[in-house]
């Protein structure tokens, strides 16, 4: 049929080229062409052939977080720690140990979805409606009321400024290493460390820490165990950390996996429910990006936000390591920023085709050709700078000590 396709191994390197009587290395045009030429189609259909490409990004997007769902992934559950006095949160009256089941009538299941509801109303200053189950098994209805938000903000961990965190539990024995100190010592796998050398503990990261320092030197845990009949037993145990040296460092180990977080929880839903969650996610994350793109515009969020090819290649290797459903969702989220960037109205993207298309629907005829030649100058100074920005803004990340 005519038509050149190409495979790439990159997803953010492919284009289309039309044959067109107004691209000096199209010509010259063989009359039996000349009907398949771009600017002989009609208005409506050269539209068309403009949209397939966002339209592609978005549904690709769509079967992604389609098969994600249908598949299931592993993500933390939606119990939330102790949240920071001076916070919305905390103001509201959230606890500790709370899950929460519901935002603005959006039913929650996992912390990631919780993460999402949250950042999308947290750009607002609405009041966010959330139904919460208490550790005692009893529900109640909280309204968090979030202070304006600043262009400091908008930089930083919108879902945290409303005082949300992930929950963190006593520290879990995972894997017990055989014939490791902590084999040796009696600990097994589900014991629950509460305390070290009569301290308590705050999290697995100080325990982690803590034994790191103390090679060779006897480290006095407090641990819970669970006993018969749903009794708990307090168990004292003295472990010394085998000395570990590698290249240079030395540092002490056990030989137990160590996690003060609640064991993760399968998300997964049937094809037909996963139909309309792709759809509304991918909604979602282009009007959010939409917005974030508007603060961007008028200064209320930082210039610093906008990701060049390092940072998106960076981005893509790092959650490659995570795993597939990781790299895909990243993956979806590149393919609707990629829809997003394209329409908007800028000459040389998609949407400033849009948009010459509605002035000749308007008007009745094409722009005139000096408006398109300046509206093509200014779209490749307009994504010049924003290139440059987006480069630099990646070299920043990478090389921050250069550029202070």
């Amino acid at each position: 049929d005519r038509t050149e396709w190409v495979l790439a191994a990159l997803p953010l390197g492919g284009y289309v080229r039309m044959l067109d009587e107004r691209d000096p290395e199209c010509l010259p045009i063989a009359p039996a062409d000349l009907p398949r030429a771009f600017n002989r189609q009609s208005v409506y259909k050269r539209i068309a052939i403009v949209l397939a490409g966002p339209v592609a990004n978005l549904l690709l997007a769509v079967a992604v977080y389609w098969v994600l769902s249908v598949v299931g992934v592993f993500e933390p559950a939606a119990v939330v720690g102790t949240p920071p006095q001076a916070s919305a949160a905390a103001k509201a009256g959230l606890l500790a140990g709370d899950t929460v089941t519901d935002v603005a009538g959006n039913p929650v299941r996992s912390w990631n979805e919780l993460r999402w509801l949250l950042l999308q109303r947290a750009v607002t200053t609405d009041p966010i409606e959330l139904e919460v189950e208490g550790s005692d098994k009893r529900r109640r209805a909280l309204t968090i009321q979030a202070d304006p938000v600043s262009s400091e903000d908008l930089d930083g961990d919108l879902v945290g400024r409303l005082g949300f965190v992930l929950f963190s539990g006593p520290t879990r024995i995972g894997q017990v290493t055989e014939g490791s100190p902590a084999f040796q010592s009696g600990l097994q796998t589900g014991d629950r460390i509460v305390s070290a050398n009569g301290e308590p503990l705050g999290s697995a990261s100080r325990l982690r820490a803590l034994i790191r320092e103390s090679a060779e030197r006897p480290i006095e845990f407090g641990v819970e165990r669970d006993a018969a009949e749903s009794k708990v037993a307090r168990i004292p145990l003295q472990i010394t950390p085998a000395r570990i040296t590698e290249g240079e460092k030395t540092f002490g180990r056990i030989g137990a996996e160590l996690s003060d977080r609640l064991p993760p929880i399968k998300v997964q839903y049937g094809p037909l429910e996963s139909i309309p969650r792709a759809v509304q996610k991918t909604a979602d994350t282009a009007v959010f990006s939409l917005k974030m793109l508007g603060k961007m515009l008028t200064g209320e969020a930082s210039w610093k936000n906008l990701s060049g090819p390092v940072t998106i290649a960076d981005y893509a290797g790092q959650t490659a390591r995570i795993g597939l459903a990781a790299f895909l969702g990243f993956l979806a989220l590149v393919s609707i920023s990629l829809a997003v960037l394209n329409l908007l109205p800028i000459p040389m993207l998609d949407g400033g085709h849009l948009l010459y298309y509605l002035i000749e629907i308007i008007k009745g005829s094409p722009p005139a050709d000096w408006v398109v030649e300046w509206g093509q100058r200014a779209g490749v100074a307009l994504l010049g700078l924003l290139t440059v920005l987006a480069l630099y803004n990646d070299l920043l990340r990478l090389l921050p000590d250069f550029f202070e």
